[in-house]
């Protein structure tokens, strides 16, 4: 019988990697563990009307790219001398779907350890950064607030740069089904292999099943703080892989 495998990222990207993961023989469920909610596009748009004045945007996610390029108002300029900064080929994969060409997209190599923004920042930290003026664009809580480390922006403000933040989109709980309740509950159970891509994720699990016993559970995270997030909320075993399909394909072999 094939591995069930459950697929917790948001929708969109949760329906390819199932499809992936369905074409090499596994049973695998979207079972996202975080809702994708539109923010108001007024500054959004705004901030495509003055893109003039920055050097650099840097997506935290392909989700942040799909929600800024959404609002991008009718003949609004992605400048030639714009870059875009990408941590993993989901990203950058989003940024070249929206258009932009691949030599104005820095992001980490493909041979990276892991892909975030540690892995950028090696990438990006050694060139000449001051006064060079970046907009991050990520997603936002529930509450409609800034979500997210602050690791970039600190080393970047350190070197000399000139950093914004804005949310081009919100981070909420999903609505899930009787179903995919019974699911979720089965496979703490171990009855399916968790992967696991977001340590909000792994907080929004709890809060859907709460006082929920994991020590049974498997997950397969793409970061270690991930694998942290779920061993803290109580899995009972958890690995780490790179988030490539190729190399979560080897990981999941390892649990069979």
């Amino acid at each position: 019988m094939a591995m069930r495998v459950l697929v917790t990222r948001p929708a969109q990207e949760a329906l390819r990697w199932t499809e992936q993961l369905e074409a090499h023989g596994y049973a695998a469920v979207a079972m996202p563990l975080m809702a994708i909610e539109a923010t108001d596009p007024a500054p959004l748009q705004a901030a495509w009307h003055r893109l003039a004045q920055y050097h650099v945007l840097m997506f935290v996610s392909a989700n942040a790219v799909r929600a800024f390029f959404a609002a991008r108002p009718a003949g609004a300029p992605w400048g030639a001398a714009l870059r875009a900064w990408s941590t993993g080929a989901g990203t950058t994969r989003a940024l070249l779907e929206a258009g932009v060409q691949a030599c104005a997209v820095e992001a980490p190599g493909e041979d990276a350890a892991q892909f975030d923004s540690e892995a950028l920042w090696q990438r990006v930290g050694t060139g000449p950064l001051a006064g060079t003026r970046v907009l991050i664009v990520r997603g936002a809580d529930a509450s409609g607030r800034i979500a997210g480390r602050p690791w970039l922006a600190e080393r970047l403000q350190a070197a000399g740069s000139q950093v914004e933040a804005l949310a081009a989109y919100r981070r909420g709980l999903p609505a899930w089904t009787d179903a995919q309740r019974d699911e979720a509950r089965a496979a703490a159970q171990g009855a399916a292999l968790w992967l696991l891509s977001s340590s909000d994720a792994v907080r929004n699990l709890g809060l859907l099943l709460p006082g929920q016993d994991w020590h049974a559970a498997r997950a397969l995270a793409s970061h270690a703080r991930i694998a942290e997030a779920a061993t803290t909320l109580g899995f009972g075993r958890v690995a780490v892989s790179r988030p490539g399909l190729a190399d979560m394909l080897a990981s999941i072999e390892s649990f069979a």
